[in-house]
């Protein structure tokens, strides 16, 4: 999928006509555009916004494009910034691309920014090394270390084995190999020392392996079908923007003059209220905790208004600080008596979020607070609050354009039982344009040392700021042969016998690099406190066990084929060779089982493993006490389940071979480990350096 090269008569066409031909060329490029838009988003109704907007912002730059580059490469260029907009990266869905590809999309998705964006243009797209190096602004060689990081991460994601065995130095000479485009003598020399070591045989093979999955991706494009009616919905929308600018235009003269009558009595009201901050928000904002920000002088009251559909948002206040940008909202439902809350990653944009926020950090999550008197006092109206990265600079104007709300469905009289089941959505527009200043945050080392299960754990940091509080600590999953902490839940967190409990998703990884993973909790701001004692309860590890074993899968036999692993027993329930090869293995069993899950290759009777398989699971949840609950159920029943695990019942596996007109014969089932929760009631005291 090489780039065309510049047709001047086909620059000067479009500049002529405009959108339409822009439209036009757009349809004639879809099938590409198409799958690679995949590469990025999980869903057809983001592609088809991916396009709309791409088509406006080609538009929009269309008279500042210059011919350094060929106009499909600058098309490519913005299509790919958007994608990172609309993309989704955290919670993992399966893709409703190709169904032939979808693994290799779900491992594009775990990549880093970088790393995707490497892969994707130079091998999907098929842009050379140069210009991909100039679109993403970096050199050749540091494009060449991110496309080595994202092929090894892909080749994890893959089931091709999590790291490369082979000898360092020759690891940056790979891509230049495979490529053909690797100096003479380093070629030679490689190729002497890959005779010798077969360490650095099984490496070039399955980093081969890997590019050659992406390049088939490309070349099997005529299995992308775009749907039909695609660029239909997309031009609807396209006529349908226009028709309300015109509106907005009619409407825009009567608006200025509402907003300055309104700056003005807020500007008055300011002035008169700075003498009495404290008493005057106790009395006139509800909300607790705007209300605490508000008195301390953290944020200030905008009251950013914009309607659409009948929906009213209103934008209270947005207090920024080191971790997040907390922006605090109201949604009013002017025409029935419904709730919405905005989810960040259904229909949230910050339209200038490279400029001003921190692209690297962790988007924290906020769930609505259905229970909270606020939001039980009328039918109609639902305060929440929403979370942004944290901004480079001291100050700005976050541009937020929001498309879409989450309907809550309320199926009873009772306002404290809303639930999650059958959520709608409901699309708009609603702008802002939103001032924030950034607070700083203060940090405290630690010392303090416990050990888990036998794995060593550090704390290091406490890190106070206006809107959170981050409780650092480090892992020794190198030092422990066999063992390793995949996940620490830190229950409480007591700093001057002042008790928080920990957010409960706000814990995760931050940086698995080294021998010391480093790990962080989140918790309720504790600004303005100076810590002198600080406590952590601890209340359960993940732990991931290597213990392997082999089991023969004896066809000739029937079925089921139990066998023993971990204390428990397991059955091979069914075997079926076909196109695909089916089995199926069950353990229904979860009273004091050991392991809640394992890990397994399934190898051919040529002892390779198989690398196409399809999983599919079964489970269920039980509580700190031995409760089950059905996972069919709405996960908002789940919301106060203490100290919740997830036992894997029943596992489907199909088989695909390279071949597809041959079946796969599996030999032997190989498990290579389990996982496992501990629960713990640890408290570690810790001193301040």
């Amino acid at each position: 999928m090489i780039p065309a090269k510049q047709d001047p008569i086909l620059i000067t066409t479009i500049r002529e006509n405009g959108a339409e031909s822009i439209v036009d060329w757009f349809e004639q490029h879809k099938q590409s555009f198409y799958i690679l838009g995949w590469c990025y988003l999980r869903n057809q109704q983001q592609i088809e916004e991916l396009f709309y907007r791409s088509i406006l912002k080609v538009k929009k730059e269309l008279p500042r494009f210059k011919n350094e580059t060929s106009y499909e490469t600058w098309v490519t260029s913005i299509f790919i910034h958007i994608c990172r907009e609309l993309s989704d990266d955290t919670s993992l869905q399966v893709s409703e691309g190709s169904e032939q590809h979808k693994d290799l999309f779900k491992a594009l998705y775990q990549l880093k920014q970088l790393e995707k964006d490497a892969v994707v243009l130079t091998y999907i797209k098929g842009i050379p090394k140069e210009e991909t190096a100039q679109l993403l602004q970096v050199s050749v060689e540091k494009l060449k270390e991110h496309l080595f990081s994202g092929i090894q991460s892909l080749k994890k994601e893959l089931g091709y084995g999590s790291s490369f065995n082979g000898c360092k130095e020759y690891h940056k000479d790979y891509i230049d190999y495979l490529d053909r485009t690797l100096d003479r003598s380093k070629k030679i020399e490689l190729e002497k020392h890959i005779y010798h070591c077969q360490h650095c045989q099984e490496d070039l093979g399955t980093f081969q392996d890997v590019m050659l999955t992406m390049v088939n991706l490309t070349e099997r494009i005529e299995d992308f079908h775009v749907p039909f009616g695609f660029m239909e919905n997309v031009k609807a929308k396209l006529a349908e923007r226009d028709k309300q600018r015109q509106q907005k235009h009619k409407k825009r003269k009567r608006i200025g003059i509402a907003l300055a009558s309104v700056l003005a009595l807020l500007i008055g009201i300011e002035v008169f209220t700075r003498t009495f901050t404290n008493l005057y928000y106790t009395w006139t904002e509800e909300d607790p905790q705007l209300r605490a920000f508000l008195q301390q002088g953290l944020g200030e009251r905008l009251n950013l208004e914009a309607e659409s559909n009948g929906i009213k948002i209103r934008i209270k206040s947005a207090i920024a600080d080191d971790m997040q940008t907390l922006v605090m909202y109201e949604i009013e439902d002017t025409a029935k008596d419904n709730q919405y809350f905005i989810d960040y990653y259904e229909g949230v944009a910050v339209e200038n979020k490279r400029e001003i926020m921190d692209q690297e950090t962790y988007q924290t999550q906020y769930f609505p607070d259905i229970k909270s008197d606020e939001n039980n006092k009328v039918k109609n109206v639902f305060h929440g609050k929403m979370s942004l990265r944290p901004l480079i600079t001291d100050h700005g104007t976050i541009k937020l354009k929001i498309t879409k709300l989450l309907k809550l469905f309320d199926p009873s009289s009772d306002r404290n039982r809303l639930s999650y089941e059958n959520l709608e959505y409901d699309t708009g527009e609603w702008n802002f344009e939103i001032p924030v200043t950034k607070h700083p945050s203060i940090e405290y080392a630690l010392d303090g040392k416990t050990e888990v299960e036998g794995v060593q754990v550090r704390f290091d940091k406490l890190k106070i700021a206006p809107t959170m509080t981050i409780l650092e600590l480090a892992v020794n999953n190198g030092g422990q042969q066999g063992k390793r902490i995949e996940n620490l839940t830190v229950g409480n967190l007591e700093v001057n016998n002042k008790k928080l409990k920990a957010d409960k998703y706000g814990s995760f990884f931050t940086n698995q690099h080294t021998d010391w993973d480093i790990f962080q909790t989140r918790f309720d701001s504790l600004f303005g406190e100076k810590p002198k004692e600080v406590s952590v309860q601890l209340e359960s590890v993940n732990l991931s066990i290597d213990d392997r074993k082999n089991i023969p899968l004896n066809l000739s036999r029937g079925f089921p084929q139990p066998f023993e692993y971990a204390g428990s027993t397991i059955s091979i329930d069914k075997v079926e060779i076909g196109r695909p090869t089916t089995i199926v293995i069950s353990n229904h069993k979860v009273e004091n089982r050991a392991y809640e899950s394992f890990q397994f290759n399934i190898i051919d009777e040529d002892d390779n493993q198989i690398e196409s398989m399809q999983m599919g699971s079964e489970g269920v949840m039980v509580d700190k006490n031995g409760t089950k609950y059905d996972l069919n159920q709405s996960p908002a029943a789940y919301e106060e389940v203490e100290q919740p695990r997830y036992f894997a019942t029943v596992e489907k596996i199909k088989l695909h071979g390279e071949d597809t007109t041959e079946s796969v014969i599996p030999k032997r089932l190989e498990i290579h480990g389990y996982t496992t929760t501990k629960y713990l009631d640890d408290v570690v005291k810790i001193s301040l350096d």
